[in-house]
């Protein structure tokens, strides 16, 4: 028994050592970056967040990658589908329920329009607001907030953005989560329709 109990006392400090490591890998360390560049922010109500948008879009060069949560706004959707007919890489991550549940959602809009749309259904919700722009450049802006692509989201709720311009390795740290994501997410052409 007492070797029995001397043995226990060894495994339960390595089990303990065990869960306590466990639980620093997953307590991730946030990244930390210079201030660079500007910063705008934007309110609504009150503010044109949806314009604020659709000008970042338009001035695009490269690539614009997003990740949306629910997306019904057709202004913000058209400037996607310019940035592409313009040359522009767009991709388009959306959270797959609400795709599912919006009747009004833009996807397939976006889809007709050249834009390459996946659909993220790994979490209980893939909540993500964010909008990267042409990461690598001198100018990547990276654009994030509560605010969803959607008109409620500009006419009836109270929601924040934050545009991020001129900061690369901010804007390569939100396309690096982009891409991880994009990695699981179900292509547009692979998702059966409701």
């Amino acid at each position: 028994m007492i070797r029995y109990c001397n043995r226990l006392l060894h495994v339960i400090p390595l089990a303990a050592m065990v869960i306590a490591c466990a639980a620093v890998a997953d307590t991730a360390v946030p990244r930390h970056y210079s201030a660079a560049g500007t910063i705008d922010v934007a309110f609504t109500p009150g503010d044109r967040i949806d314009r604020l948008i659709t000008g970042e879009i338009d001035a695009a060069r490269g690539e614009v990658v997003v990740l949306a949560y629910s997306f019904t706004d057709r202004g913000i959707a058209r400037a996607l589908v310019r940035a592409r007919q313009r040359g522009v890489q767009v991709q388009v991550i959306a959270d797959r329920e609400q795709a599912r549940a919006l009747p009004h959602n833009v996807l397939q809009d976006l889809v007709a329009g050249g834009v390459d749309v996946a659909l993220d259904g790994n979490f209980q919700a893939a909540h993500n607001k964010v909008i990267v722009i042409d990461a690598d450049a001198p100018r990547a802006t990276t654009i994030t907030g509560s605010y969803n692509y959607t008109i409620a989201a500009q006419r009836s709720n109270a929601e924040n953005v934050i545009v991020l311009r001129d900061n690369p390795s901010v804007a390569r740290a939100y396309r690096e989560n982009w891409a991880r994501l994009k990695a699981a997410a179900t292509p547009w052409s692979d998702t059966p329709r409701p």
